[in-house]
């Protein structure tokens, strides 16, 4: 299952699909940014 930049989706690690950086969100209220190393907006719960 893969999320998109904008979901709220709580705390934890997100893997970006394209280029595989990590993002981590620290509030249940954080929506996914785009990726800060590729700019994609596709990710996995990591």
């Amino acid at each position: 299952m893969s999320y998109h930049c904008g979901e709220k989706l709580g705390k934890g690690r997100y893997v970006c699909l394209n280029c595989g950086e990590d993002l981590y969100l620290d509030e249940d209220t954080d929506a996914l940014p785009p990726c800060a190393k590729c700019k994609k907006c596709e990710f996995r719960k990591g």
